[in-house]
Parts: structure tokens; sequence; C-alpha cells
């Protein structure tokens, strides 16, 4: 998928004095042009800013609907007859959808307006959390929780069509900082779900899971009913499927959505699971859901947190460079959470775990920063070769947007993987050991993926991306 501005038929006189021309509706811009630094001084870095704000807000919240079973899970004892298997799937089921959901959601920016889409879309996750409020109560049947869990997975889908307004909204020496500010305030979702799980479990008990979602139904409409006065639709943006099918085609693709499978793929998947596996791995010291709710929300945290770091980390360091030692890293980190449950150590187990995700979150940064670079560098080759100049970097962007998306639907499915390795090891026993030798193969192939193809010296490519 690729989103992009038709910024070379717009006429370059200066805009009106208060606002770019309007196209169509009081709130869609027909004169976009962020590249041009007098017309971003004027009026384009105030707008553009404006539309940030409700667009991290709005995926803020889109973030903590797709997480919300990872919450409600705790709250399922054994009036509710699901054994831990079950509770894994609940957790698995939402993370699939959002990750169907990222490539149309992405698309839709384009065809509806980023304003109208984020409207939408944040209306939208009132049916998961509305849903979830009606149905939870001792006696439901497990294929109702499922069908209610799957539905809140249209909050996955919001991360995409996020980042493809910011994407088109500010000029290319900024989308690194505007893209990083929005996917790092949209993951803080995570981890604010599940404080508000601690809040209703340390006040009004396990007997009102109800309370969860509830909470979020009037964040939803305050989100929306922002979009809808303060946000503005680009008439000028158009969709790209020739970058998608180009990418596509092109091997490092696939090799980027590994990474980003082995990176996104555990915050999201650790993010839903650890307060189940905190919970079947040590029930001596977590025998109430309570217990487990203080800590599961300092993972997914300090994941979000670092995922900016990794980006600046990558523009020191390269990215390739970075994203190895970060793989090789988590793999010390899975090899810890192995030890601990060997040996019965909490303290060891949480050490090892809490590093998994914010060794995730700057992994997240660092691969995303790869993208652009492979590109980049494929141009630079172009016009070395006697390629047209501005037409090889405008191919670049167009294919590293397109790979952006991509990989960030691809990438949400190694949630999946990681819930059902759990679901797995915990059905044939009470130990998660076997996911957490699956984890460990997993991030010593991405690591020597990573060397192979980008830092391995006489493989050609050292100078892309290290």
């Amino acid at each position: 998928m690729s989103t992009s501005v038709d910024t070379e038929r717009t006429p370059t006189a200066p805009a009106a004095p208060d606002a770019p021309a309007a196209a169509g509706g009081s709130r869609d811009i027909a004169d976009w042009r962020p590249e041009d630094e007098e017309f971003w001084r004027r009026h384009g870095a105030r707008i553009a800013r404006r539309n940030l704000v409700f667009s991290v807000l709005s995926e803020h919240i889109g973030f903590s609907v797709w997480s919300l079973w990872s919450v409600l899970v705790l709250f399922l004892g054994p009036e509710y007859g699901i054994d831990a298997a079950g509770k894994f799937t609940l957790t698995a089921l939402p993370t699939v959808l959002g990750a169907v959901l990222r490539l149309p959601y992405a698309y839709a920016v384009a065809r509806f307006g980023g304003r109208n889409w984020t409207v939408f879309s944040a209306l939208l996750l009132l049916v998961p959390t509305v849903l979830a409020g009606l149905v939870l109560q001792p006696g439901v049947s497990y294929g109702t929780l499922l069908a209610v869990a799957c539905v809140a997975g249209v909050g996955g889908g919001n991360f995409a069509s996020s980042m493809a307004n910011v994407n088109a909204l500010y000029p290319q020496r900024l989308k690194g900082w505007a893209l990083g500010v929005n996917a790092g305030g949209g993951n803080l979702g995570v981890p604010a779900v599940q404080l508000v799980g601690l809040l209703v479990l340390a006040t009004a008990g396990t007997a009102h899971p109800r309370l969860v979602p509830l909470v979020y139904v009037p964040l939803i409409v305050l989100a929306a009913l922002g979009a809808a006065l303060r946000m503005d639709n680009l008439t000028q943006l158009k969709n790209d499927r020739g970058a998608l099918r180009e990418v596509v085609r092109e091997p490092h693709s696939w090799v980027m959505s590994l990474l980003y499978i082995g990176t996104f793929g555990s915050f999201i998947g650790f993010g839903f699971a650890f307060g189940q596996v905190l919970q079947v791995q040590f029930p001596e010291h977590f025998d109430t859901p309570v217990k487990a709710a203080y800590l599961t929300f300092l993972g997914p945290l300090l994941g979000s947190l670092t995922r900016p770091v990794g980006g600046r980390l990558a523009d020191r360091w390269g990215g390739a460079a970075v994203t190895l030692w970060t793989f090789v890293a988590m793999a010390g980190g899975t090899a810890a959470v192995l030890a601990a449950s060997h040996h019965g150590s909490l303290p060891l187990f949480l050490v090892g775990f809490v590093a998994l995700f914010a060794l995730s979150g700057v992994g997240n940064g660092s691969t995303y920063t790869m993208i652009p670079a492979v590109f980049q560098a494929r141009a630079r080759a172009a016009i070395a070769a006697g390629a047209d100049v501005p037409g090889a970097e405008r191919d670049a962007r167009r294919r590293a947007s397109a790979l952006i998306g991509l990989a960030g639907a691809i990438g949400a499915f190694g949630g999946v993987l990681v819930n059902v390795a759990f679901r797995q090891a915990f059905l044939s026993s009470r130990s998660g050991d076997a996911a957490y030798w699956t984890f460990l193969g997993a991030y010593a192939v991405c690591a020597t993926v990573t060397w192979a193809v980008y830092l391995r010296r006489g493989g050609g490519r050292r100078d892309a991306v290290a």
C-alpha cells in the first residue's frame, strides 16, 4: 500500500491568508504543499500538528480496544469454565482480525479522507466495547466470547490508517519524527488499558469486568467528536496500488516483514499474553488477577517508550546493526526467561520478560528505519547509473510507504504466533518452555537473516542500511 499527495499539478501560488484552499466541504483541503517551506511555515505546520494530535488520540484508543481482552481474561474465573488454552485463544483472535484489517484501513484514508475515516473507525470501536459490556457475565457461552473478542480486532486497523494519514500530512524531512510520535502514542494504548483493568480489579474486584470496556465508551465518543471537529481531509491524497504490487515482488519486502514479525509481533503478542503467562506459570505468586495486573502494564509501557529510542539509535549506528544486536539481546532475554521457568525463579523471569518488551520496542524503531534506507540505497544506485534524480527519489518514497503498510500488516501476525505458541505449550503442560524455545529459535533466525542480508561483508548490501 502507498498513499501520496499529488503536488506536481498543484498551483504554487500562496494559499489564502487563513488556511489552504478548501474543496467539497469545510474540512476538505485541496491545496496541500508540505514540501513548500513557505507554505509549511505559514499554514502547514499548524494544520498538520492539529491533525496529528487527534490522530494519536484515536489510534491510542484503538490500541486499547485491540488489547482489551488481554485484560478481560484476567476476570474470567472458574465460574466461566475456560482453561488457560481457551484464554490464549481469546487473546489471539483480536490479533488476527487487526492484522487482516491493516491493509484495507490504510487504503481507506485516500478513498474516504483522513478526517472522515478517523471519525468512522473511532465510532466503530463502540461495537466491541459495548458488546463486551453486554455479554461479560457467568454463564455466557465460550463461542459468544470468541466472537466478541474477535470483533475487538477493529482497533488494530486504526494504526495503519493513522500512519497513512500522518505520512501524507508531513514533509519528508519531518516524517520520521511525526510517524514516531504517532506510533508511540498509539502503542501506549496497550499499557493504558491494562492500567484501567488494574484500577477496576483493585476497586471493584473480579465480579465487574464490564466496567473496563464501558470506561472506553465516552472516550471513544470524545475521540470521534474531536476528529470530526478538528481534523481535515486531503482531497489530493490518492492510493498507489502499483507501489504495492512492486514491493510484493521485491525480496527485501519479505525480509523486512520477517524482521517486523520478530519485533512488533513480539511486542503485541507478549502484551496480550503476559498477564495470563504470569498466572499460569507462577500460580503461587499470582493466585488473584489483581496481583498479575500490578505487573502486566509495565512491559508494554517500556516497549512503547523505547520505540523512538530504537529509531534514534538506528540513525546513529545504522538500522541493520541495531536490529541485529536487538535480536541477539532478545535471544538472551528469552534464555533468561527459559532458565527462570526451569528453576521457578520469579525475579529472573520478570527481568527477562521486561527486557523482551523493552528490546522489542527498540527493534520496532530500528526495523522501520531500515525500510526507507533500503529504497534510498536503490535510488542512489539508480542515480549513479544515470537515472532521473527526482524520479528515482519519488519511486523510493512511494515504495517505502507501501512496504511500511505491508510490513505493518504482516508483522501484526507475529502476535498471533506468540499467543498460539503459548496456547500449545500450556495445553500440553503447565509450563511455557516449549514456547520459549520457539521464540529463542525465531530470534536466532531473525538475527542470522539480518546479518546475512544487510551486514555480511562482501554481500553487496552493507552500505544500504548498516
